[in-house]
Order: structure tokens, then sequence, then C-alpha cells
């Protein structure tokens, strides 16, 4: 097995665990609305989820490890990625910022605050901010 390989098939764990913690946020309620059922399958697209894995998670979303980053600047990476998604895929309304909301808990961002790092991440995508620009920001937001 080549060195190569051990890489990508642990990205494609590390891709296939963090689809299945979103899956759970959003079996929260017991349900996956058809937003969120959308929402879903373009995460999956995005992060090379096959169609036979996607089936699978959604059927056994326990059987992933939840792996929340331990480290905030991890945390805070992970959130510019869901962001940029969710920007790019003009997510908008209601049904989408609570989702979003609740993935930031998941992420491990505290629940009283989670709306107001939610807008501002938005707000900060959508003006075209890098990684470094946006973990700067947010961490501002706690001075």
């Amino acid at each position: 097995m080549s060195f190569s390989d051990l890489f990508d098939s642990g990205f494609k764990e590390r891709n296939e665990d963090h689809f299945a913690a979103i899956v759970r946020v959003a079996m929260d309620d017991g349900i996956i609305t058809p937003d969120e059922q959308a929402f879903l399958d373009r995460l999956a697209r995005n992060l090379d989820i096959s169609e036979s894995d996607y089936k699978e998670i959604l059927k056994d979303y326990n059987s992933h490890p939840i792996n929340p980053p331990v480290s905030y600047d991890n945390r805070l990476e992970r959130l510019y990625d869901l962001v940029r998604m969710v920007h790019v895929d003009q997510i908008k309304g209601d049904p989408e910022h609570r989702l979003l909301n609740k993935i930031g808990v998941g992420l491990g961002f505290h629940a009283v605050n989670v709306k107001y790092i939610m807008d501002k991440a938005l707000t900060l995508v959508g003006n075209g901010a890098d990684l470094d620009t946006f973990m700067e920001e947010i961490k501002n937001m706690n001075r």
C-alpha cells in the first residue's frame, strides 16, 4: 500500500465521519425535512461521498464516531468549510439557518451564541473572507 493510499483512505473516512455527524444533527428531531435532505445531498457530493456510502450512512449514522474538533482553530476551519458550502449553494431561509445552527452546536460552539457566530460566519464568507481573515474576525467577536 502506498502512502497516498493511506492518505486517501483516512481523508475519505474523515469525510464520512463528518458527514455522519451532520446527519446525526439533522436527525436530532427524529426526521430529515426536505430542506435538510437537499442540503445533505449537496454536502455528500461536496465531500465526495459515494451513493452507496451515503445510503449506508443515512441508514446507520450512529455507527460513525463523532469527532468534533478539539482545538478552537480546527473548529473554525471546519466552520469555514461548512459555511463556504452553504454560501455556494445559496441556502437561505429559516429551516436552513436552523440546521446550520444545529451543526454549529455539533461542532462545539455554545448554543447561547451559535446564531450570532453563524450570522457572522455567513457574512464573512459572503464578503469573500479567506480562512485567515475568517478565523481572526470570529476570534475577535469573543474579545
